[in-house]
C-alpha cells in the first residue's frame, strides 16, 4: 500500500519507503537486500531517495554524494537563496559567465516552449509576482488583480525575449524574471540518478520534487506510486508503476492564492490567467525533466491542444482529471 505524501505537486511514494517514520535514514530490507531511505527537502518540497544495496555505509556515501548534488544546484536554481544563480539573473536582468547547468536548463525549457505552443514559459515570474502580492494585501480584491496589472505583467511573459548563450543570459525587455519551479525539481531528479548511475547502481528511486526510478524494486516487481486525490491530498485515489522511468503530477491546488481555490500558480502564458482546465495532470516520461516540464505544460491548456502536445513527446503518457473529478488518459 502507498503512502501519501503532499506537496506543490501532490504525489504518494509507495515501494519500500511505505509507512516509513520521517527520519534522515532507515535502513530496511526487500528481497534480501537492505534499503536505505532518506527523507527530507529539495527546493522546497519533500524530497526522498531509496537505494538498495548491500553495504549500508556505501549506501549512506551515495545519499551524501547525492544531497551533495542537490545542494550545488539549489544554489542555481533557488528563488529564495539571494546568492543563487537565478536570484541574481531576475535581480540584474542578466548574468555574465552563468553556471552551466542554468545555461542548460534555461535551453531546455525553451525547447518544451517551442515543443508545447508556448504553454511551458519560465518567463511567467512576474505573473506570479503580481497574484501573489494581489492576495497578500488585506482586503484584497477577491476578482483578482485589475486586469491592467495582469496585462502589463504579461507583457513581461515571452521566453523567446529570454537571451541564453553559455557566457551570457540576459532579458531583452526590463522586469522580466524566471522561474524553473515547473522543471528544476525534475532536473534535479535527474542529475541525481545520474549521478548514482554512474556509480552502479541500478535499484534507486529518486524523488528531488519528481520521482525517476532506475529499475524495479528489489522485489522484482515495478516501483509503486499512489496518485493523491485533487480535492482530499491526505487520500490515495491511483497506484501507477514506475520502472526505469519518470513521473510528474502538477496541481493548482497545491499552491492557491485565494481562500476559494480560483487562483493558483498555474497561469496561462498567452492571457496571464490562472488556468482552471484540469484539478490535476500526471505524465510519466522517460526522464523526470521531460515529466515535470510536460505536466506544467498540460495543466494550462486546454483538452484540443492536448494531443499536438503529446506527439511532440513520444513515450510520454498522461493522467488528466477533470474539473468533476472525471479521468483522461492520453494516448487512450
Amino acid at each position: 500500500m502507498a503512502a501519501t505524501l503532499t506537496r506543490r505537486r501532490v504525489l504518494a511514494i509507495g515501494a519500500a519507503a511505505a509507512g516509513l517514520s520521517l527520519l534522515p535514514h532507515r535502513l530496511l530490507h526487500a528481497a534480501g537486500v537492505p534499503v536505505r531511505v532518506w527523507r527530507g527537502v529539495a527546493l522546497g518540497a519533500d524530497a526522498s531517495l531509496t537505494i538498495a544495496h548491500p553495504d549500508p555505509a556505501e549506501a549512506d556515501r551515495l545519499i551524501a554524494l547525492s544531497l551533495d548534488e542537490v545542494s550545488r544546484l539549489e544554489r542555481v536554481f533557488s528563488l529564495y537563496r539571494a546568492d543563487s544563480a537565478l536570484r541574481r539573473l531576475n535581480r540584474d536582468g542578466s548574468l555574465e559567465a552563468p553556471p552551466t547547468d542554468l545555461v542548460r536548463l534555461l535551453a531546455q525549457a525553451a525547447a518544451f516552449g517551442r515543443s508545447t505552443g508556448g504553454a511551458f514559459d519560465p518567463t511567467v515570474q512576474p505573473l506570479w509576482q503580481l497574484y501573489a502580492g494581489h492576495f497578500a494585501r488585506p482586503g484584497a480584491d477577491p476578482a483578482g488583480p485589475p486586469a491592467g496589472a495582469v496585462r502589463a505583467a504579461r507583457a513581461l511573459v515571452d521566453v523567446r525575449a529570454l537571451r541564453v548563450e553559455p557566457d551570457r543570459i540576459a532579458f531583452d525587455r526590463p522586469g522580466m524574471a524566471v522561474t524553473l519551479n515547473g522543471i528544476a525539481q525534475g532536473y534535479i531528479t535527474d542529475r541525481v540518478t545520474e549521478r548514482l548511475k554512474a556509480e552502479g547502481m541500478d535499484r534507486v528511486l529518486v524523488d528531488m520534487g519528481e520521482l525517476r526510478a532506475l529499475g524495479h524494486h528489489p522485489s522484482g516487481r515495478p516501483w509503486t506510486v499512489g496518485l493523491a486525490d485533487p480535492a482530499d491530498p491526505d487520500r490515495t485515489v491511483a497506484t501507477l508503476e514506475l520502472a526505469d522511468g519518470a513521473l510528474a503530477t502538477t496541481g493548482g491546488y497545491g499552491t492557491r492564492f485565494d481562500s476559494a481555490g480560483r487562483f493558483t500558480h498555474l497561469f496561462e502564458p498567452a492571457s496571464g490567467a490562472c488556468a482552471v482546465h484540469w484539478q490535476a495532470v500526471t505524465v510519466q516520461a522517460p526522464d523526470a525533466t521531460t515529466a515535470d516540464a510536460l505536466s506544467t505544460a498540460l495543466s494550462v491548456v486546454p483538452e484540443d491542444r492536448v494531443p499536438a502536445i503529446l506527439a511532440a513527446h513520444p513515450g510520454v503518457t498522461a493522467r488528466f482529471t477533470r474539473p468533476d473529478g472525471r479521468i483522461l488518459r492520453l494516448p487512450a
